[in-house]
């Protein structure tokens, strides 16, 4: 008697815990699907009114599905996924979002992940200074990449663009802190002589500068425009990626850019030739 309490007392134990995973895993389902509804709906632009109307349901009960408070019916469900062209199977055991984090591919370089906005177009993610350290260690992270801050460019072309913050002189006039909206180049062979680019290496960072390529040493030249600073090389190898330039976004005067710019040009050259005379005219 006392062996077969025990039993039916493991029994009832076993239904608990079986009670409690069925819960827990309903719960969580119920909002993984109306995460992925909210997301649907946003990515195809329609408001909770269009979509309700659709879905033959009331903007209440869109509402509190999207919140997780209500499960829909099998019946709601197929609709759901006849609206969106998505199948059940996704719908209900997928996270779409980061599904809709897409990689692009190439030859040369590294796999890309960008993320796309409601209309299925690539973000311009903003890679600022603060941001450097952690896009070096995250940059295939498809998560990390969605979570950078976005910017937008009226007008700009189709493509995958990706906004850097440059810091230094070595490109002046463009100004330290200036946005450098630049586009994404898939192999080395695009690259133009004496354009400039953000080039992403594990040596050097995050840097811009005018690239010369040279395809049979396999390597690239990167030229700063202040001529204080000395041009180097650096392997094809040990470049993860390159953006070209596109437009930038200065937050400065360009004409007291430009003055700064010739002031320390001509205080340079003064130094020089003030150096020079003291070694040809010794005092």
């Amino acid at each position: 008697m006392v062996q077969l309490s025990l039993f039916a007392a493991k029994i009832d134990v076993c239904l608990l815990n079986f009670t409690t995973f069925a819960y827990q895993f309903l719960k969580y389902r119920r909002m993984w699907i109306a995460e992925n509804l909210k997301h649907l709906r946003a990515k195809h632009g329609m408001s909770q009114q269009e979509l309700s109307a659709k879905m033959e349901v009331t903007r209440t009960s869109l509402s509190d599905y999207e919140r997780g408070h209500t499960q829909m019916s099998n019946e709601t469900l197929v609709k759901v996924s006849e609206i969106f062209d998505v199948s059940l199977d996704v719908l209900m055991k997928k996270k779409i979002s980061v599904e809709d984090l897409e990689i692009a591919r190439n030859k040369d370089l590294r796999i890309l992940a960008i993320s796309v906005d409601g209309h299925n177009r690539s973000n311009i993610e903003l890679v600022d200074t603060k941001a450097e350290a952690g896009y070096l260690e995250y940059y295939g992270d498809p998560q990390y990449i969605r979570d950078l801050p976005k910017i937008s460019v009226p007008g700009i072309p189709e493509g995958t663009y990706r906004g850097f913050e440059i810091h230094g002189d070595s490109m002046l006039p463009l100004q330290s802190g200036s946005i450098v909206i630049c586009s994404y180049i898939e192999s080395f062979a695009n690259i133009k002589p004496n354009a400039t680019y953000v080039v992403i290496s594990s040596s050097d960072g995050v840097v811009y500068k005018r690239v010369r390529p040279d395809h049979k040493k396999k390597s690239l030249t990167l030229i700063s425009d202040n001529p204080i600073f000395p041009a180097y090389q650096i392997g094809f190898g040990d470049v993860q990626e390159i953006w070209q330039y596109f437009a930038h976004l200065s937050f400065q005067d360009i004409n007291t850019s430009f003055q700064q710019y010739y002031q320390d040009n001509i205080q340079e050259m003064h130094k020089k030739i003030n150096e020079m005379h003291s070694v040809l005219i010794p005092e």
